[in-house]
């Protein structure tokens, strides 16, 4: 269907679905992205058995303080002597999979020494120190199968594991690359189970240190203000923040520290923080003209779709905007515009600043003058009305929908029967069959004409 046809589809089926109440479409989903998050901070300095580190409270302080900022009601922090073996199975077996509820996302994040053994099939299992537990004895260790099934136990639909040491060994499921290639909407990527793993660097490497912070963390949380979000479309999704401090990390130690990133689960994305609706879309910033004519498109038709669903208005309108910022005439994307702005925002002033950007690019479709009549019909504009509904039967004079209006204008704020009988008559003789436009008619003393 062309985008006017398809247009004009939309705009019945939308008039008729405006006084209903979307509520029950929502029942059993989280108002925004998430029902609660969760994020288990562990930061050990204080070792028992094993080395003395300095920075890994201090960094989980930071990096708690960071997630909460982010909207992260529950913060667990757990350090030092209270992040003994006991306590951290204990939380991860029992305490998160009672609480944690399907609608939620967890962060666990783990500063302090790790190590990595043989596995029965001898592939490398990383695992995590505690406090009390020796650096190279795997007895007392959170081992990556202990990460795994929890993430197997706990009802959330989303869980990043965020290790600041130098690990692997999560070969029990292979990694996956992390991209945002083939995304579709922030919604459906809520919807996706995700198991992520982001670590500081791999195995055997040290992890860098400045000004008495981890280089890791400091990345991480500079990237958590949305310096991550590096196409700028106000989302940040965890395979972003991987990325970002992959790049940025290796880029500061000289590629002396890799960062890691794995898929334990799923095919979804942790969303960090939440943009405007209407504005997520799948990959990178476009660059050329080619991809930015593209991208507009592909907000368009994301417009076009949240409408049909009956979503929020301004999520619509969010992603117009977004259109027109990569292709500012669109003629397409001004009319849809111009008609959430009147029909759903009430907003007749900036819809009539969109229609008329909607006619001047968009001059040979026939919506772009409808729309603009219809807008400034409300504004009691009727002369002017009248002209723009014409001009929109110059180019398809059998349209329906326009004969329709214009008989309703002529006929109820012209008060012109002449021409309110014309433009009815013409309406009824294409298989119009609203019953106003025939009683009109018949009351005005007129024959309607036969289909």
């Amino acid at each position: 269907m062309n985008p006017s046809g398809r247009f004009r589809v939309l705009i019945a089926a939308l008039l008729l679905l405006l006084p209903l109440a979307s509520a029950d479409a929502q029942l059993g989903r989280p108002e925004g992205l998430y029902y609660k998050s969760w994020a288990v901070i562990f930061g050990i300095n204080d070792y028992l058995l094993a080395p003395k580190l300095k920075t890994s409270v201090a960094d989980g302080k930071a990096l708690a303080e960071t997630l909460r900022k982010l909207g992260f009601e529950e913060v667990v922090e757990v350090y030092d002597k209270n992040a003994s073996s006991k306590a951290m199975h204990h939380i991860l077996r029992d305490v998160l999979p009672r609480k944690v509820g399907r609608q939620d996302r967890v962060v666990i994040f783990f500063a302090g020494h790790a190590g990595i053994t043989p596995d029965r099939n001898g592939q490398d299992l990383g695992y995590l120190v505690p406090c009390d537990a020796q650096a190279n004895n795997v007895s007392k260790a959170v081992t990556m199968d202990d990460l795994k099934e929890f993430s197997r136990r706990v009802m959330a639909k989303h869980i990043l594991f965020v290790l600041d040491t130098g690990i692997s060994g999560w070969e029990i499921t292979a990694p996956q690359q992390l991209s945002l290639e083939g995304r579709g909407t922030q919604e459906e990527e809520t919807d996706k189970r995700a198991v992520q793993v982001l670590t500081a660097a791999n195995k055997g490497e040290a992890t860098a240190h400045k000004d008495g912070q981890s280089l890791f963390l400091r990345i991480l949380a500079t990237g958590l203000q949305g310096a991550a979000d590096t196409d700028k479309n106000g989302w940040l999704l965890a395979s972003e923040l991987s990325s970002y401090i992959k790049q940025q990390v290796e880029k500061a130690t000289a590629g002396k520290q890799h960062p890691q990133t794995a898929r334990l689960d799923g095919d979804g994305d942790m969303i960090l923080i939440e943009g405007k609706k209407g504005t997520f879309r799948a990959g990178g910033e476009p660059k050329t003209d080619a991809e930015r004519i593209a991208a507009a498109k592909e907000l368009y038709d994301q417009a076009f779709t949240s409408l049909q669903q009956q979503r929020p208005p301004q999520e619509a309108l969010n992603s117009l905007d977004k259109a027109l910022e990569y292709n500012p005439v669109y003629g397409d994307a001004y009319i849809l515009k111009s008609y959430v702005l009147s029909e759903y925002l009430f907003n007749q002033d900036d819809a009539l600043i969109a229609a008329n950007q909607a006619v001047k690019y968009a001059a040979d479709n026939q919506d772009s003058h409808y729309t603009l009549g219809l807008i400034l019909q409300k504004k009691q504009h009727y002369k002017e009305a009248e002209q723009a509904m014409n001009r929109a039967l110059a180019i398809n004079p059998v349209n329906s929908d326009v004969l329709l209006s214009l008989g309703d204008l002529y006929a109820e704020d012209l008060k012109d029967q002449k021409k309110a009988v014309e433009a009815y008559t013409k309406y009824l003789g294409n298989g119009g069959t609203e019953s106003r436009a025939k009683d009109y008619v018949e009351k005005a003393g007129a024959a309607p004409a036969k289909p």
